[in-house]
């Protein structure tokens, strides 16, 4: 992993605070929606201090996406679910990926014909259980369950790029991982789009947690084709291109674990703001923040 320039230091809003963690932001309609894992919430700002409940999700909400006609897809992380939310804000299943995954459902991203992309734990991360790898999980807008990959190190933050290629964050593999999405939605050409380290040589979590470089969260995509990586292990967002150049890296001062490029002009960069990850330290806490900073290059792509 190359950094070609110092750390900027950007100006940095916080937008929202007083919340539990926060995951898996979208711009949609002109707001921010997001999931806040332990009060059971998903909401959505505008950015300037309204905010809106617009799911309860007992199961845990995760990764979110919008098909076609507008409505939201919500991961119910526990029982494997997929939500949908209608336009009275009424929440019904869209599919039920528990014959599939080994391990509670993460993030996701919808393309632009409906289609769900899943990924999942793997192994009982806060239980303390060895590290595995796993599966990458398709959702047609029908509600068909197909695997679509698999051997992968905790697929994490998804992107879809223009053009139709989807790119998945292997947290556990300190890489950026690519697949062509094919007309019948199987996936092709599997090939590293960026290293940023080894991945570890244990199945130990602790360790493994130490042998990481970078470990790649949730991103999103601008308009040149890079991506915005929340290190979920350091205090930073790192803005990478094809191949594993990091041009731009932006110190947070606190764990990030999400972004997504929104706001007006699309420039404005949301990030997932909290001390740790681990869910003993944040289910009782009130410490997660939603920030805001202000880049050059707008978004691209999906989410």
């Amino acid at each position: 992993m190359a950094i070609e320039h110092e750390p900027l230091q950007r100006d940095i809003t916080v937008v929202l605070d007083g919340l539990s963690y926060l995951e898996c932001p979208r711009w949609h309609d002109g707001r921010l929606w997001v999931s806040d894992f332990y009060t059971e919430q998903v909401l959505a700002t505008d950015g300037r201090g309204g905010t809106e409940v617009m799911a309860e999700v007992p199961g845990q909400p995760s990764g979110l996406g919008f098909l076609p006609d507008g409505r939201a897809l919500i991961v119910s992380m526990r029982d494997k679910r997929i939500l949908v939310r209608d336009d009275a804000g009424e929440l019904t299943e869209h599919a039920d990926l528990s014959g599939a995954v080994p391990a509670v459902l993460n993030d996701m991203v919808v393309d632009e014909r409906g289609r769900a992309w899943v990924g999942n734990f793997g192994f009982d991360l806060m239980g303390g259980a060895p590290l595995r790898h796993t599966t990458l999980t398709r959702v047609d807008p029908d509600g068909r369950v197909t695997t679509v990959a698999d051997e992968l190190g905790f697929p994490n933050g998804m992107v879809v790029l223009p053009g139709g290629v989807l790119v998945v964050a292997e947290t556990f593999a300190a890489r950026l991982t690519a697949f062509d999405i094919q007309d019948d939605g199987s996936l092709a050409n599997r090939r590293e789009w960026a290293r940023l380290g080894e991945p570890p040589t244990t199945d130990d979590v602790e360790a493994a947690v130490g042998q990481l470089a970078v470990a790649p969260d949730g991103i999103c995509a601008d308009a040149e084709g890079a991506i915005w990586v929340a290190d979920a292990l350091h205090p930073r967002l790192l803005r990478v291109r094809e191949g594993g150049e990091v041009v731009e890296e932006i110190p947070t001062g606190t764990g990030v674990f999400a972004c997504m490029l929104g706001g007006e002009d699309g420039r404005t960069l949301f990030a997932c703001a909290a001390p740790s990850f681990a869910e003993h330290e944040r289910r009782a806490a009130r410490e997660a923040q939603l920030l805001a900073i202000e880049v050059d290059v707008p978004h691209a792509g999906l989410p």
